[in-house]
């Protein structure tokens, strides 16, 4: 996926330049943004495989990007964050980022978050179709699709593959560890926080409290009965 497209929505000219210029190193066609609307916009426009997103934007917020585009895309959003901005961090994986770095960050760490997230998103659309039914879960793997009781159930991309990787171990105790190497790859860098955020809200989507537990000091656990 070294074609792959890439938004940068950013107001800081240096961010800009020097993320755009590893990217484009690596072979990424790279798009840029320098407010809210512009970014917005250009979402829209040029269908990007990956988004890189400010939190802090002129004229339009990063949250309020990530709110309009998480109706109407799945496209993999990575939130730039400052060390300070610890509460809209979890917001913004709450209301559907999938990855967050903070700044000051190493060009090569993001970079290497990147090629991990279009690494995960090609195997994902390569793998072999399968479905994965339970008692109360459905899930079509090749669709991409979840059901709670005949109900469908939108996630996001990063959602999707955290409620399939426990599924795929049901009764199995996964450490938060082994569900980011699974999820987020082998070089994910960031802090183990960003699966019990992302697990918090899968849970309220699936409406039911009773189908992933929380081991204490351990992790995570799928405990739908298989059909």
């Amino acid at each position: 996926m070294s074609s792959a497209k890439i938004l940068i929505v950013d107001d800081e000219p240096s961010i800009i330049n020097l993320v755009s210029s590893y990217l484009k190193a690596d072979g990424y066609d790279v798009y840029t943004a320098v407010d809210g609307p512009s970014g917005l916009k250009a979402a829209r426009a040029y269908k990007p495989d990956l988004i890189i997103l400010d939190l802090m934007l002129p004229g339009m917020d990063g949250l309020e990007i990530l709110t309009r585009l998480r109706r109407e895309s799945d496209v993999y959003i990575i939130l730039l964050t400052a060390r300070t901005e610890e509460t809209d961090k979890i917001v913004g994986l709450s209301v559907g980022a999938d990855d967050y770095v903070t700044k000051p960050f190493s060009p090569r760490e993001l970079t290497a978050r990147v090629k991990a997230a279009l690494r995960r998103i090609q195997l994902g659309a390569s793998a072999a179709p399968e479905i994965l039914s339970f008692a109360h879960v459905r899930i079509d793997t090749g669709a991409r699709t979840v059901s709670v009781d005949d109900q469908v159930v939108n996630l996001t991309a990063i959602e999707f593959d955290l409620l399939r990787a426990l599924a795929e171990q049901r009764g199995r105790v996964l450490t938060r560890e082994q569900l980011l190497e699974k999820v987020w790859g082998t070089n994910y860098y960031g802090e183990l926080r960003v699966v019990d955020v992302h697990l918090g809200h899968i849970r309220q989507k699936l409406g039911r409290s009773d189908l992933i537990t929380t081991v204490r000091g351990v992790g995570y656990r799928f405990e739908d009965v298989p059909l």
